[in-house]
């Protein structure tokens, strides 16, 4: 698993988890405009000093959130994929299960989520979690489908590509899931995704010759 950045300070273990959980409660009910050290300090009973001696204002605290929650989801992918053992395709099924589940198909992800994508545009730091973060899902995909293609002899096609349409297309369905779960299920999204990679995998298997 990838290591925080830049933004991991020297604070004792159980007070930086605190913080950043306190930041997480705070961004779900009070969205950025919303958002104080302050108020977070407030939440997480440390003292506004000792925030501000550790992080140079409200941005770079989120920032650190948005880091931790993020390799914290693709830790929790990372397992699952483990858990599935040998098989490649078995292991990218478990990706699939992993990313539509909790903790991730949870409608307080999702008020977080926003805020921080949010932010993106206007906060260089944030962007550059995001697509630090981004491309470590990126990379384990490729990872998974590089193991797939290997493990069949098949011509290879381009991962990279691939990787990135998965993630949207399951960012998509996510995003629509949190919006409205009346809409369909998540193993109903699951299933989509099954039957892409299926589409997708197969298209490379050698094609008998007459």
């Amino acid at each position: 698993m990838a290591e925080l950045g830049k933004f991991e300070r020297k604070l004792p273990e159980d007070r930086r988890r605190t913080l950043i959980e306190a930041t997480l409660a705070c961004l779900a009910r009070e969205g950025h405009a919303g958002l104080s050290i302050r108020k977070i300090s407030k939440e997480a009973g440390i003292s506004i000093g000792l925030i501000n001696h550790h992080y140079s204002g409200k941005d770079e605290l989120v920032g650190h959130a948005y880091e931790t929650m993020s390799l914290a989801l693709l830790e929790n992918i990372e397992t699952m994929v483990a858990a599935a053992g040998d098989d490649p395709r078995a292991r990218l099924s478990a990706y699939f299960r992993a990313s539509l589940s909790a903790p991730v198909m949870e409608r307080s992800t999702l008020r977080t989520w926003v805020v921080f994508w949010g932010m993106i545009e206007n906060s260089p730091a944030m962007t550059d979690v995001h697509d630090r973060t981004y491309a470590e899902y990126r990379r384990l995909l490729s990872a998974l489908l590089k193991d797939f293609f290997a493990s069949r002899g098949w011509p290879e096609p381009d991962v990279r590509l691939a990787a990135i349409g998965i993630v949207a297309m399951l960012d998509g369905l996510w995003l629509e899931w949190c919006l409205n779960p009346e809409i369909f299920t998540p193993e109903e999204a699951i299933g989509l995704c099954e039957r892409w990679a299926d589409v997708f995998l197969n298209a490379s298997a050698p094609r008998a010759t007459s």
